[in-house]
């Protein structure tokens, strides 16, 4: 969407207390040896026999003297803080476009459409305000309004006595007649955010062409064979009109973004300098027809428009409706992956707990993700050491370099699983990929900075180690081109490509050959970008 470009700095968002932000001495204090809860800073669950893991890797001269002064603030939090968020961190790849801007800006938005809200829940409905409703544009002056609506629509003030869980998704419901109005401004708003956190890509979720996909399903019903009812959905055009009006959906989005975002004038905003790419999020919970529908239309969306990369399932993992057909969804991503093979797949799976649902149902929803649907990345994971056979998934995980999406404060506040019960150190012990991710950054009043700042002082993360999973942000993306890596370097550690090996990220690229791989993969140049900022960082840093 947005051209590449340099990143600016500025202020993070505020951080939520849940989980909290390690922004204290104390909290700190433990942070390169135990995790915040007193707990060694290994794997929680399990054997990790057979783990291909290679270990720590040795830093470089410059890493080193980084991460001497990462220590040295650990109980001064303004420079902490600050060290964190002018981190070069990459990419951002899981998390949902409504629940990603501030709740603030969301009630700004209500208030420019004239919406209403509904003063007994909170909900966000449209004019005229008929009686039990207010102007959401009261909030701008009431005080009492503004604060019930930032506790009704997101995790702020949220009571422990009270289900997380049920909380979180309903708030999506709540202000949901405000986002689906302004895909561009709501863009514009949370890209700023992501380049003021020092971050150059962003994969974010969407239902594309919602209502027509919907009509669409309920024309063409339900049939156990899928190769017939594909045969139904594309004939006559009928997928492909849907195809046509999701993509001038995204122009007219691009078009409201690029205003919002000042792009292509004097003063563009940071968000034009972020490259922006869409994933199809699919209603898991829906009738079977309507999921096979948006999971058929978002994979032919990967192959006719370059802005969208993926399909997702979306919606509670753990509704009766979403565990009755869970199986029968992958078997529909498996057949059209064969249909429309260029689409990438990323599968919200394991987002469970024990007490949530049944055992049985713990037992593999990871593993037919994996396995039967060919995830290339897993959001959440969350239930990974609770299914059967687990170390098998997790090796093939490793293997196939299935890369796992870990946001821990949504982990937190919808399931209650933080620092050593969540699976995070087994995964990296077993040499699957990790990238860090927000899910919902609105919704649980956090961003990415927080997230990194959790994870170094919850499971005793180095500098060299917290680069790393900045570099698997970008790795992992869905970005075309040849990668600046070689191999598989969640296992074999970064190596640059010969090409490029002789190379100094900062310095001009004297190489024909980098220069010429750089130039012509979206991929590499993203890396190489992130390696150059990488090395600007850690001059920065080890001289203070």
């Amino acid at each position: 969407m947005a051209a590449l470009g340099l990143l600016s700095l500025s202020a993070a968002l505020p951080a939520s207390a849940t989980p909290a932000a390690p922004s204290s001495g104390a909290a700190l204090s433990t942070a390169y040896g135990t995790t915040a809860s007193g707990a060694a800073a290994v794997p929680a669950a399990g054997s990790l026999a057979g783990a291909s893991f290679t270990g720590a890797r040795v830093p470089t001269s410059a890493e080193a003297r980084t991460d001497a002064y990462l220590r040295s603030v650990r109980e001064q939090p303004a420079r902490l803080g600050a060290f964190f968020r002018s981190m070069p961190k990459g990419g951002e790849l899981h998390n949902h476009l409504s629940g990603a801007v501030s709740t603030e800006y969301l009630i700004t938005l209500g208030a420019e459409d004239g919406l209403c809200v509904e003063t007994a829940t909170m909900t966000a409905v449209a004019s005229p305000c008929g009686p039990g409703t207010r102007p959401l544009a009261d909030a701008r002056a009431d005080r009492a309004l503004h604060d019930a609506l930032i506790r009704a629509w997101s995790m702020q003030d949220f009571p422990s006595d009270r289900s997380g869980h049920d909380h979180f998704f309903d708030t999506f419901g709540k202000f949901g007649e405000v986002s689906w109005r302004h895909r561009g401004k709501m863009l514009a708003e949370f890209a700023d955010g992501i380049a003021a956190q020092n971050q150059s890509y962003l994969e974010t979720m969407v239902s594309p062409a919602s209502e027509s996909a919907k009509k669409l399903a309920g024309e063409v019903g339900w049939d156990p064979d899928l190769d017939a009812l594909y045969r139904k959905l594309t004939s006559g055009g009928r997928l492909e009109a849907v195809v046509t009006e999701a993509v001038k959906e995204a122009d007219e989005g691009d078009a409201e973004f690029r205003a919002a975002a000042r792009c292509g004038t004097a003063h563009p905003r940071p968000a034009c300098g972020l490259t922006v790419r869409w994933i199809s999020q699919v209603s898991r919970g829906s009738s079977p027809e309507r999921v096979f529908t948006q999971l058929a239309l978002g994979m032919r969306l990967a192959e006719r428009d370059g802005r969208f990369v993926a399909v997702n399932l979306v919606q509670p993992e753990d509704w009766d409706s979403s565990l009755q057909n869970y199986r029968l969804q992958m078997r529909m991503i498996a057949y059209l992956r064969g249909v429309h093979p260029k689409a990438h797949v990323t599968l919200h799976a394991g987002e469970l707990w024990p007490g949530l649902v049944k055992p049985e149902d713990l037992s593999f929803h990871i593993t037919d993700a994996v396995g039967t649907a060919r995830a290339e990345r897993v959001g959440h994971g969350v239930g990974l050491v609770h299914e059967t056979g687990w170390q098998d998934t997790a090796r093939t995980m490793a293997a196939r370099e299935t890369a796992v999406e870990v946001p821990f404060s949504s982990n937190a506040q919808i399931l209650g699983v933080r620092e050593a019960d969540h699976p995070f150190a087994t995964y990296r012990a077993y040499g699957v990929p990790v990238v860090l991710a927000t899910d919902d950054p609105g919704v649980s009043r956090i961003d990415i900075t927080h997230e990194y700042q959790y994870a170094a002082g919850t499971y005793a993360l180095s500098y060299p180690e917290l680069k790393d999973l900045a570099r698997a942000s970008l790795e992992y993306a869905f970005v075309p081109g040849e990668s600046l890596w070689r191999g598989n370097p969640t296992a074999e550690g970064y190596r640059t490509v010969p090409a490029c090996r002789s190379e100094r990220p900062g310095a001009p690229i004297r190489s024909t050959s980098c220069r010429r791989l750089i130039e012509g993969s979206p991929k590499a140049s993203l890396e190489w970008r992130q390696e150059s900022a990488f090395a600007t960082f850690e001059a920065d840093h080890r001289t203070r």
